[in-house]
């Protein structure tokens, strides 16, 4: 007797290989039988007729730290068959934490990672954190511990290199997460203070990730024509040191240019994957497109008085004249302040106009004050939509969804009333669009978005359909499963998703969310 018998399915198994029709049968956690069930019996029998059924999807990047512990069910994931999440992001997240740090980090990166209120958890170690989710939410969720973390344990705000002493107690601040199950470690080469760490850090910290088999997870220094070539040298140069196995995060390059440096570095030894989502428009904080470093410099209260000096804004305006980024393009997402809050969904210098009541296009100065403002009022916690940059185009990210080193990752934000529609759409748009337009194979999909990603952060026993590998699973309509997050409402839910399960538990039936999280805590290579 089964729990649930999936009965006559197209079974898409992750590995890559063709699809076969087959039935499924669900005891407990696990996948108990896969063949022609037609003698069994189960408590639940689901005609899956015409349907895939697939491993549940592995979102590789994604900023639901937070958002999980607040909503639980989390829709968004769910929809889409996403059933694990790969959290602590970007080298700013929230574990190992002290007050200090994560005090620092809730209002720093709460421009993409919302600083929501979460008064009845508590938590300081990576192994507290993922306690919170164990059975507490719907998907499982695993972790990557930091760097920034690291640094703000050690070495507070402080810019610059970490010595020697530094550099030993960061490891052991790392080992520690490692053992408390954390699957590596993350680096945000544009963010504070990650952005302080110089390849001797990283690298000496990557010896300890290779120590047990994890993989170095980075948001590397640049991803536009001008920065990837060294931004990537950088990252071979730790891979090399470390001996240890790297990913790129959100890889927004120009696929020309980076994919020979990329295969170029595996013939040589070097063990490197990176994730993407489907997308020309990336999100994040506007602190980190519009302030120079050094600005930044000391944490969020000493930036804002800066922002608040009329010298400050006067040495701005040469950056925002030649910025690093194309602030043009800037769409705000998120501004959680009453009097900023109806320009959500604004252009940077539309708002700007209406703001100031322009005739024409505001001068710079308009800018610097528009934003300086905002930030000041927002606590700097304003998030964006930008353009990745303009040479890139859609063709590239085809071409780097076809290289055997890509997985998918939304990197999604579920914070803001505008947010980028990734978060709730890109595994539908990589399984639906891109499958129904050719670009992907059925199976390579399922390969890209549920084994791949499960290999590589060593979630055991998961991310493909086999005897005995728990339960995570996703069925869904292959003509009808469609994303409908758009710019401008970026949270719309998926449809066409019929039947998803976690851990042997359906959080998605007949189309209708249940009420189960029975989302698990992963941890390294443990089942």
């Amino acid at each position: 007797m089964f729990d649930y018998l999936l009965r006559g399915g197209r079974i898409v198994d992750g590995t890559g290989t063709p699809w076969f029709k087959a039935d499924v049968g669900l005891r407990g956690e696990r996948i108990a039988a896969i063949g022609q069930l037609s003698a069994a019996t189960a408590r639940v029998v689901l005609d899956v007729e015409g349907l895939v059924v697939s491993p549940g999807f592995v979102d590789t990047h994604v900023h639901g730290d937070l958002a999980l512990l607040v909503d639980p069910l989390h829709e968004a994931a769910i929809r889409q068959g996403v059933t694990s999440y790969v959290l602590g992001q970007d080298g700013v997240a929230f574990a190992p934490a002290s007050a200090t740090t994560l005090h620092y980090m809730r209002r720093y990166t709460a421009g993409f990672n919302g600083n929501f209120p979460t008064p009845d958890r508590h938590w300081q170690s990576v192994a507290e954190f993922l306690q919170q989710f164990d059975r507490r939410c719907a998907v499982n969720v695993c972790v990557l511990v930091p760097n920034g973390n690291l640094r703000m344990e050690v070495l507070g705000l402080r810019p610059g290199p970490a010595d020697a002493e530094e550099l030993r107690q960061m490891q052991r601040l790392l080992r520690e997460g490692l053992e408390q199950g954390a699957v590596g470690l993350s680096s945000g080469l544009d963010y504070v203070p990650s952005l302080y760490a110089d390849v001797t850090e990283l690298a000496a910290l990557c010896q300890v990730v290779a120590e047990v088999g994890g993989v170095y997870v980075t948001h590397m220094r640049g991803y536009t024509p001008e920065k990837a070539p060294a931004a990537l040298d950088e990252v071979f140069t730790i891979a090399r040191r470390a001996d240890c196995a790297v990913h790129v995060s959100h890889f927004n390059c120009l696929a020309q240019q980076t994919l020979p440096l990329l295969e170029q570095a595996r013939q040589t030894g070097i063990d490197i994957t990176f994730d993407l989502y489907c997308y020309l428009y990336g999100s994040t904080i506007v602190a980190m497109l519009t302030l120079p470093p050094a600005v930044l410099e000391g944490g969020i209260d000493a930036t804002i008085e800066r922002l608040r000096q009329p010298q400050t804004r006067r040495t701005l305006e040469a950056a925002f004249a030649q910025p690093r980024f194309p602030i043009d393009t800037i769409r705000f997402s998120s501004l959680p302040h009453p009097n900023w809050q109806r320009y959500e969904g604004w252009l940077l210098p539309e708002a700007c106009r209406h703001a100031y009541q322009l005739s024409g296009p505001p001068e710079v100065r308009h800018l610097v004050d528009f934003v300086c403002d905002l930030l000041i009022d927002t606590d700097l916690a304003a998030g964006c939509i930008i353009r990745h940059f303009r040479q890139r185009q859609e063709q590239d990210i085809l071409e780097l969804m076809r290289s055997p080193m890509m997985m998918a990752g939304s990197d999604g934000v579920y914070v803001g009333g505008r947010p980028h529609p990734r978060g709730y759409g890109c595994f539908a748009r990589y399984l639906g669009y891109h499958v129904r337009r050719g670009d992907w194979s059925l199976e390579e999909a399922v390969q890209k978005c549920a084994w791949h990603g499960a290999r590589r952060f060593g979630l055991a026993y998961r991310g493909q359909i086999r005897e005995g590998w728990f339960a995570d699973l996703a069925v869904f309509d292959l003509n009808t499963f469609v994303d409908h997050a758009t710019y401008d409402q970026g949270n719309a839910l998926a449809s066409g998703m019929h039947h998803v399960f976690v851990n042997g538990v359906p959080v998605l039936l007949q189309g209708q969310r249940t009420s189960a999280i029975p989302g698990r805590a992963l941890r390294r290579g443990c089942p």
